[in-house]
């Protein structure tokens, strides 16, 4: 019989009880981050398949109804100037929000892990010119930036995906160097250079997958800085532009009515909230589920 086929029932009931999943445990630890993934999951569901499901299209006018107030007529969350549904108006921003905020978080993901992978990995004076090409953008405050690209650039969903994805990758870039920098040192990574495999294979199958719990947080903190960037700028008058609904649109053509139909303002600014809270909540989730000392507070 083998050693580790001898157990007693004590060692067995140990190693029984040992949790399985205990980053989905630290996880479900966290209330609000729970929360935000009920709600961000009810609001796609809801974006995705609620416009079809409301009566009434986002550009469909009902001149007799006009700034009708929340459940006091055939619009359930009520009507804007023009006799708009407000929620189907809520609905297709969402859809637009959300798209523009998971996109961006992809692209500067993607920029950002490169940028901080290479200068990371290699260090001397190509680390060093591009993390001060990082720095000098950073220098920047992300709003004026985004706003002068806009100006710029013909507004429309892809010009205000990649504009805000071009102004949220520093980050990224920064946390991916730190990381790499150290796991550089590590054992593993000179076992593989001794092993002679490629730069290419020791950074992005042997490190990359190593430096990806801070990579992930900062991703879910990207989407709800993407949603609230695209909400400033379309609340300018620089993003998405009317007739097609964005949150941030709606913001700004609802503040001339702030006292007679104060719900035009209050919906899509209580949705930008949401959201931006719930993406917030969640990314403090995993960067506590992904951390193994939590387990020790």
């Amino acid at each position: 019989m083998s050693a580790t086929n001898i157990l007693t029932d004590g060692e067995a009931g140990v190693i029984s009880s040992a949790p399985r999943y205990p980053t989905l445990r630290r996880f479900a630890r966290h209330r609000l981050a729970v929360i935000g993934v009920v709600i961000i999951v009810l609001l796609i569901i809801a974006c995705a398949v609620g416009p079809s499901l409301v009566p009434y299209g986002q550009f469909q006018l009902d001149m007799r109804h006009r700034f009708q107030a929340p459940l006091a007529g055939p619009h359930l969350l009520g009507s804007d100037e023009l006799g708009r549904d407000q929620l189907a108006r809520l609905l297709m921003a969402g859809r637009i929000s959300l798209a523009i905020g998971l996109a961006a978080m992809l692209i500067s993901v993607g920029i950002g892990s490169c940028i901080g992978l290479v200068s990371g990995f290699y260090g001397g004076a190509i680390g060093a010119v591009l993390m001060r090409f990082v720095d000098a953008i950073l220098c920047f405050p992300s709003i004026f930036l985004l706003l002068t690209l806009a100006a710029l650039i013909h507004p429309s969903v892809v010009t205000i995906t990649l504009i805000v994805a071009l102004t949220a990758w520093m980050e990224v870039a920064r946390i991916v160097y730190g990381q790499i920098r150290a796991l550089r040192e590590q054992d593993f990574v000179a076992a593989a250079i001794a092993s002679g495999s490629t730069s290419r294979r020791i950074m992005f199958r042997e490190m990359l997958p190593n430096a990806m719990g801070p990579i992930i947080v900062a991703a879910t903190l990207i989407v709800a800085r993407a949603i609230l960037l695209e909400s400033y700028v379309s609340y300018l008058g620089y993003g998405i532009q009317p007739p097609v609904p964005s949150w941030g649109n709606m913001l700004e053509k609802a503040q001339q009515y702030l006292t007679t139909a104060p719900w035009l303002a209050i919906l899509p600014g209580l949705m930008i909230t949401l959201t931006v809270a719930s993406f917030n909540f969640v990314g403090d989730g995993l960067r506590d589920a992904l951390d193994p000392r939590s387990d020790l507070r």
